[in-house]
């Protein structure tokens, strides 16, 4: 089923996509909160989780969006080259993420902690893994633009710069929506 971009209220859902999105994902965290609410034993993430590698993560990510931030400034100041260098270091610092989760969920299998352990792994398990697979796809998208999509620089400079902002403005979501999960599922 095909769902277009449109602002007036679909006949199925008597909802605009944007209210229909935003009520899936209110719904989602409130189905996060009564799974931890009803949880008869819900640990600490403090007491199961490794905090200090966890913080450490967060400090990437919002090291990434500095870069992919210098990224997209090179573009406005005509800089091709400049652009490619902190687009690379945005692209590796995702990836740097990814190689400290891979050891964190390492560590995890290793003493016995599976997402069918306990309700709360459940959740810490789904929620990474949904955001890395995230984080996946910002990669992707970025290093398409880092490299067989920089080709649109020579052809349409204006319209390569918006792309990338738009990677962007996803990249950045993306690590916010880890900024949330941090204190979430590490501190809480």
């Amino acid at each position: 089923m095909d769902i277009p971009y449109i602002v007036e209220e679909r006949a199925d859902t008597g909802l605009n996509n944007v209210k229909l999105g935003i009520w899936l994902f209110l719904a989602s965290e409130a189905s996060y909160v009564l799974l931890r609410l009803m949880a008869v034993e819900w640990p600490l993430g403090v007491d199961v989780l490794n905090v200090p590698l966890g913080a450490v993560n967060t400090a990437v990510l919002i090291g990434s969006s500095v870069t992919m931030v210098m990224a997209y400034a090179s573009l406005k100041m005509d800089s091709l080259d400049r652009y490619k260098w902190w687009m690379s270091w945005t692209i590796g610092l995702a990836l740097l993420f990814m190689v400290i989760k891979g050891f964190e969920y390492n560590h995890e299998f290793d003493i016995g902690n599976f997402p069918w352990t306990s309700t709360y792994l459940a959740i810490y398990f789904t929620m990474t893994g949904l955001h890395a697979l995230h984080i996946i796809g910002g990669v992707i998208v970025n290093s398409y633009f880092l490299g067989p999509g920089a080709k649109m620089w020579e052809t349409n400079k204006a319209q390569f710069t918006n792309r990338v902002e738009a990677a962007g403005l996803y990249w950045h979501f993306v690590d916010l929506v880890w900024i949330f999960l941090f204190p979430v599922l590490y501190l809480l």
